[in-house]
Formats: structure tokens, C-alpha cells, sequence
């Protein structure tokens, strides 16, 4: 039967056509964004942030990913790409090549103007994949398997975005976040002027900044990345399992919250029942390793990415001084608060550790400070009202930041320094003491490390005075040899979206270095924008963004020299210098002018890494026994059941997870009985469930350790542990795959 045209249906279409191809003044973008497993090595390589040798990864605590969003104003308009990663900070060789795929794939569609990737900073992520030397020390060197996983992540998240590209909306919300964060150097940050610090309620920065994207089409949210400063140091720096730390579990509850419903069924109470379930259980023994293929863990996902999920991301800001052992330091050996200017014990640094608010348990703590982010990202986006309208815009320049002429007071010229770390340095954080002998404030080193430091190299005259107050204890910036120590040319970068303007910086501000930051470029926006910019102009801080040059204190705060600003890389005038140019781009932007010069090209150092972590070299079960196989099974309780908040666990003989890091996939799995199917309900990405690698002591073969946390939100029933993962018998040989599952097991 022949239909007549509905004319609604051409309102329709016309309105999507307008939509996709007009401008985005009347508050409709294109917006997408996307989700990827960046997990990395889960044993034997060293964690990147504290700087730790001891700390090498020995399984998973829940998965790192990476989480972007892409905003276009047009198919052929101007747009952004923001890429989240749950890892200590970005890195420039990352960034390279990310872009060099990026441009393989999509033209000059997406570059280092208009690409933003930014570090949560989590210290319990893979390590060996930043290109200067002074940052893979620790990490044996270059990590190409740590470096893979995260490259390829990014660029599969972006593919995502692109791909789910549609017309949107974005929403904009902001309000405070309750005790997650602390000031974890009070003394220096009170050197800044009496004047200023009367302008702010506290010496940290509590606001949360959140965007919402909608999908104008389907009239669902699919996602929401907010920015606010707290470190990732709620897990210490003895953890061994890889974990987004607080940021990362706020993103897992987040999304958790809004694409899974994990409620409880009414649990079973009758005696009954209760020893049907029970004798059910003991019938269902241990499967013993079994073959399996390459993607079946993937099948096996609570999960699974098909690139349709609700993307929840929490971004880094001004983190510099800002700490979530939010009940504070104390002396390890006498209970008693650390030193107040020092962070030391009786001159120990060592002893002075911040505590969380879990403590003594990290994981607990970790869990706490996710929860509080995550409470305030979903009040605020419930709340978000506000829609964005107006320009995408960005700028982006690459400046050598070790020969800057700052001009300061519009008269006086002063330069920033190569790169050099003060003793300082060496005396770590309350979230990670350091060396013996050093404290933060330190301004003098002794005549033994004065030679060690000379060793590698003597600091120039010009270094020790341009440093100053600072002492060099680690010249980095004149250090070349095998390859540069530290960076000389850094990003800065702008982003607008309508009146939110992101700005992306390669390093940790201090609570009152963001706060000028923010500050200066919205007072240039408005000078220069002709009424384009008000005081509704909002500015956020994205840190560790593009690549990553430790700290950025006030000249104030770098006068006592406390940790911060012993690792503020080139001198007392590093955050003029970035106020400085980053002034530069915000009147450029204002004023809809182009940047005359993208400025010098950081190197690629890829070919001249130096590698020293040995990768495994093939593995082997036990005589008669294969992977997969149990070393140590379930231990029923007496009760015959298990109980909420319970924690049966099972040790399988395995091989190396570095053989395959079950990208998208799971090394362990909670399964539970319906009608007679064994279905996953919780794998390596629940906070509940860990998975432990370890080596036998007295036969030196790998062990793999599920060990299942029973939360409140379960149902009563049979369960079982499921583990995963691959082996090589020889370094040149094919990877097999294997699963294994434990002895049944009730929950009640």
C-alpha cells in the first residue's frame, strides 16, 4: 500500500540536518565518546610514581582504560578530542604517536592542537613508558609492552568517539567535593602572600567542574568527565596490584551506577534452602585446567565493550600539593603529627607517612575517596542545567622551556633554567617518603652526594645561580648522555568549548600556581574578547596533560622548597613563564588570531631507549599438573556457606600474565549458577575481586590468586572462581590459552 509522506517526518529530518550541519551557537554539537582497555604488564614492572624499585606489579586490583570525548561543532567544523588515561601522566612519545596513528587513520583531522591527553596520576599503573631517562630509571628502562598498551588504547578511544559521533549536547555543572584532598605542604603554601590566601576559603582547591554529554538523538546521557584535584596516592607505595587508585574507582562507580544495576535479591534465609544450595555446591568440583582461545576471557566479561557504554571519567587538575590521606601525617614510630615545616620525625624522613581515610587500609582508603568524587560527579549531574553554547576553539605551541625570557612587572626580564631537581626531591611526600638523610626544605646536600651528583654532572655556573634558592642535587637538564634526562620543550594548550575554556599543562600546579593560572587567562580572555568572555567564563585545569615535567610551584612557595618546588624543573620563574605564554594563546584566541610559530618540535627518542627488563622466557606447570589446575582450592567455612563481606579465595597454578594482557578480556572471574549455566557476574574490573601473581617459593612456578571480596549487593546462591591466562613454553613459541575454575561455593 502506497503511504503519503507524514510532513512531521520532514520537520524531523530537516531539524537533525540543521543540527549536524549548522553552527554550534544554539548549543548543539556533535559529541562522542569512547572507552579502552589500557591495563599493561600485571607483573614484574615497576609502577610509575613513586619511584619505588621494590614496586613491581604482581597482578590486578580493578583495569585501567582510557576514557575520551570528542566535541565538533560540524562533520567539517572545528573540534577537540580529550583522552583521560588511568595513568600517572602522559607522555610525549605517547603523544607522538598517537598522533602519528591518528594521522595514518584520519588525515589531519585530529593533531596536536586539537588532541588533549591527560594523566589521572594514579602511582599503581605500569611504569617504562615516558622517553626521558630520569623517569624510567626505576622502570629498568624502556617498557614497549607498558608503551603498546596505552598507544593503542588511546587510539582505540578515539576511534570510539569518532565513531559515535553524533548531534549532542553538553552540560556544564559545578560544585564542592567534602574532604578528598588535603594540603600536604601547609607551610609553603604559606609563604604566599597573606592577601591572596584571605581570598580563598581553603589552602586546597574543592571545586568539581563536571560536563554532561547528551545524545540529542536518543535523548540519553552517554557521558560525563569532570575535573578535580586530589593525588593518586590513596593506594601506597608498597601496593603491587595495577589500580586507577581514587580516580579510577570513581570512574568504575560512576559507570557502574549508571549502565549496571547489581542489586540484591532477597537473600535466601530458610534452612532449608539454604542446605539445598549447599549440597549443591558439593557436587560441583574443581574443572582442572582446560584449553580455551584467544578472546574467550572476552566472552567472559561482566563488560563487554562494544563501544556503546556511559563513559564516566575524573580528571586531574592542580594536584601539586594536594593529598587524599585526608586524616594527615603522623610519625610511624610515635603516633604523634609529623614536623610541620619538615614532614620528617625527629629529622627521619622516612617516618612520616599521610594516612587515609581507611587507614590502615589502602584499599579501603582508595575506595572512600573514589566514593566521595563519585558522590559529588552524580549530584551534579543530576543537577546540570546550565547547556554550553558557542565556539570550539584551541591553541597549542611547543616552547623550550629552559631559556624563557619572562618579563615581569612589565619591566624586569628574567629567565627560566634548565632542568634540575633540589634535595628536596630526594626526601619524597607524606604519600611517599623518599632517601634517608633528605627532608623537604632541605637547601644544602653534603659532600658525599655532592660527588655522586658531580659524577653524573657537575651542575654550570649558570645552572647553580639561575636555580637558586634551590641546591642542585640532580642536574637533569644538562645531562644527555645516553639520551636527555629530562624535557626542554614542553606543550601548552587551550581548549574552548563555548564559555569552558580547558587548559592543558604538562606538569603538577600547586593548589595557588592553578589559581593565578586560571586567573590570568580569564582576565585576558575578557580584555581582549570584546565582549566575547565574562566573568561566566569558566577555566579548569586539565595537569599532567600532552607530556610531563613534574611540578609547578609559586615563586613564593619555591623560596622553603618543599618537595613541590624542589621538583619545579626550571627555576623560581617556571609558573611566570607559563602565565606568561599561556597569556600569549588566550589573546590570541580572544581576538580570533592564528599563532605565528607551533614553535620547536620535541624529539622522538624512541630509537635510543635503553631496555633492560627481561621479558619471560617461556613457562611450565608442575610435573602432572597444567595450567589452570588448583595449587590451593576453595576452603568451605564450617558453616558449610560463605557471608557477605566473606572472602574465599583460590590459587591456580598459571604462567606470566606479560604473555597476553587479556586486552578487554579478564584474568579473573566470579561465576555464579542459573538454571544449570554458569554466568560471570563480576571479573578483574569489580573493586571487590583481585587477582595475585606471585612465583611458588619452594618450586619457583607461577601462581594466580583469585580472592573474591563478598560485597552486600550479591544474591544468595552457587558461585565459583574462574581464572584465565596464557603461556609461553618457550620465548619463541606460540601463546596457548587456558582457563580453570574452583570447587563450587554458597553464598548466603
Amino acid at each position: 500500500m502506497h503511504r503519503h509522506p507524514d510532513p512531521m517526518f520532514f520537520v524531523a529530518f530537516l531539524g537533525i540536518i540543521c543540527g549536524v550541519l549548522g553552527s554550534a551557537t544554539n548549543g548543539e554539537y556533535l559529541t562522542g565518546v569512547g572507552s579502552f582497555d589500557m591495563t599493561g604488564p600485571a607483573a614484574g614492572v615497576n609502577m610509575m610514581g613513586y619511584a619505588n624499585i621494590f614496586q613491581n606489579t604482581a597482578g590486578v586490583h580493578f583495569r585501567l582504560r582510557t576514557r575520551t570525548f570528542i566535541v565538533a561543532e560540524s562533520p567539517q567544523g572545528p573540534r577537540f578530542a580529550f583522552v583521560n588515561l588511568d595513568a600517572g601522566m602522559a607522555s610525549q612519545l605517547v603523544t607522538t604517536k598517537v598522533l602519528e596513528r591518528l594521522k595514518s587513520r584520519f588525515g589531519n583531522l585530529y593533531t596536536q592542537e586539537n588532541v588533549a591527553i591527560s594523566g589521572i596520576h594514579t602511582h599503581a599503573g605500569p611504569g617504562g613508558y615516558l622517553q626521558y631517562l630520569l623517569y624510567s630509571i626505576t622502570s629498568a628502562g624502556f617498557v614497549q609492552q607498558s608503551f603498546d598498551a596505552i598507544v593503542g588504547a588511546i587510539e582505540q578511544s578515539i576511534v570510539q568517539a569518532h565513531n559515535n559521533l553524533k548531534p549532542g549536547s553538553v552540560f556544564i555543572n559545578k560544585g564542592e567535593v567534602e574532604n578528598a584532598g588535603i594540603n600536604r605542604s601547609p607551610s609553603a603554601y604559606l609563604f604566599n602572600p597573606a592577601e591572596e590566601r584571605d581570598r580563598y576559603p581553603n589552602n586546597v582547591d574543592t571545586q568539581m567542574t563536571l560536563l554532561k554529554l547528551l545524545d540529542r538523538g536518543s535523548g540519553k546521557s552517554i557521558g560525563a568527565f569532570s575535573w578535580y584535584a586530589t593525588h593518586g596516592t590513596s593506594m601506597s607505595r608498597d601496593n603491587k596490584l595495577i589500580s586507577g587508585d581514587n580516580k579510577g574507582a570513581a570512574a568504575r562507580f560512576f559507570e557502574d551506577w549508571f549502565s549496571f544495576n547489581k542489586s540484591s535479591s532477597t537473600p535466601i534465609s530458610s534452612p532449608a534452602e539454604i542446605e539445598t544450595l549447599v549440597e549443591k555446591a558439593q557436587t560441583i568440583k574443581a574443572t582442572g585446567g582446560q584449553p580455551c582461545g584467544k578472546t574467550t576471557s572476552q566472552a567472559f566479561k561482566v563488560r563487554k565493550n562494544d563501544g556503546s557504554l556511559f563513559v564516566g571519567a575524573f580528571c586531574q587538575s592542580n594536584v601539586g600539593d594536594v593529598t587524599p590521606n585526608v586524616l594527615g601525617a603522623f610519625c610511624t614510630d610515635s603516633g604523634k603529627p609529623c614536623d610541620f615545616n619538615r614532614s620528617s620525625c625527629h629529622g627521619n624522613d622516612l617516618l612520616c607517612v599521610g594516612r587515609g581515610p581507611g587507614y590502615p587500609d589502602e584499599i579501603q582508603s582508595t575506595k572512600i575517596i573514589g566514593e566521595r568524587q563519585f558522590q559529588k560527579a552524580v549530584d551534579l549531574f543530576a543537577t546540570a542545567t546550565e547547556e554550553l553554547t558557542g565556539k570550539i576553539d584551541y591553541r597549542h605551541v611547543y616552547l623550550n622551556f629552559t631559556n624563557i625570557d619572562v618579563e615581569l612587572d612589565g619591566s624586569k626580564v628574567v629567565k627560566t633554567c634548565p632542568a634540575a631537581v633540589g634535595p628536596g626531591f630526594a626526601a619524597g611526600t607524606t604519600d611517599g617518603p623518599g632517601v634517608f638523610g633528605f627532608q623537604q626544605g632541605d637547601t644544602e646536600i653534603s659532600e658525599m652526594w655532592k660527588k655522586l651528583r658531580n659524577a653524573l654532572k657537575e651542575p654550570s655556573p649558570y645552572q647553580v645561580e639561575c636555580q637558586k634558592p634551590k641546591t642542585v642535587l640532580l642536574d637533569a637538564g644538562e645531562m644527555f648522555d645516553p639520551y636527555a634526562w629530562a624535557p626542554a620543550i614542553l606543550p601548552i594548550q587551550m581548549l574552548r568549548l563555548g564559555k569552558l575554556i580547558i587548559l592543558s599543562v604538562p606538569g603538577e600546579f600547586t593548589t595557588m600556581a592553578g589559581r593565578r593560572l586560571r586567573e590570568a587567562v580569564k582576565e585576558t580572555l575578557i580584555s581582549n574578547g570584546n565582549g566575547e568572555f565574562d566573568d561566566k567564563t569558566e577555566v579548569v585545569i586539565a595537569g599532567l596533560t600532552n607530556t610531563y615535567s613534574q611540578y609547578v610551584a609559586t615563586f613564593e612557595e619555591y623560596e622553603q622548597q618543599r618537595y613541590e618546588a624542589a621538583s619545579t624543573l626550571y627555576g623560581p620563574h617556571t609558573l611566570s613563564a607559563y602565565i606568561q605564554e599561556f597569556n600569549k594563546l588566550a589573546k590570541a584566541m580572544a581576538k580570533g588570531e592564528k599563532l605565528i610559530s607551533n614553535g620547536p618540535t620535541p624529539p622522538d627518542l624512541s630509537s635510543v631507549q635503553l631496555k633492560f627488563l627481561l621479558e619471560p622466557v617461556g613457562d611450565s606447570p608442575p610435573p602432572g599438573k597444567n595450567f589452570g589446575d588448583m595449587k590451593q582450592d576453595i576452603i568451605i567455612p564450617k558453616s558449610g556457606t560463605f557471608r557477605k563481606g566473606d572472602k574465599p579465595s583460590a590459587t591456580f597454578w598459571s604462567a606470566n600474565p606479560r604473555y597476553d594482557l587479556l586486552t578487554e578480556g579478564t584474568f579473573a572471574v566470579v561465576e555464579m549458577l542459573q538454571v544449570e549455566r554458569w554466568i560471570p557476574v563480576f571479573d578483574d574490573d569489580d573493586f571487590c575481586l583481585y587477582f595475585k601473581w606471585s612465583v611458588d617459593n619452594s618450586s619457583f612456578y607461577g601462581l594466580a590468586t583469585i580472592e573474591w571480596e563478598i560485597p552486600e549487593v550479591v544474591s544468595s546462591g552457587v558461585y565459583r572462581l574462574r581464572h584465565f591466562g596464557s603461556a609461553k613454553k618457550t620465548k619463541a613459541s606460540p601463546n596457548t590459552y587456558f582457563t580453570g575454575a574452583s570447587t563450587a561455593f554458597t553464598v548466603s
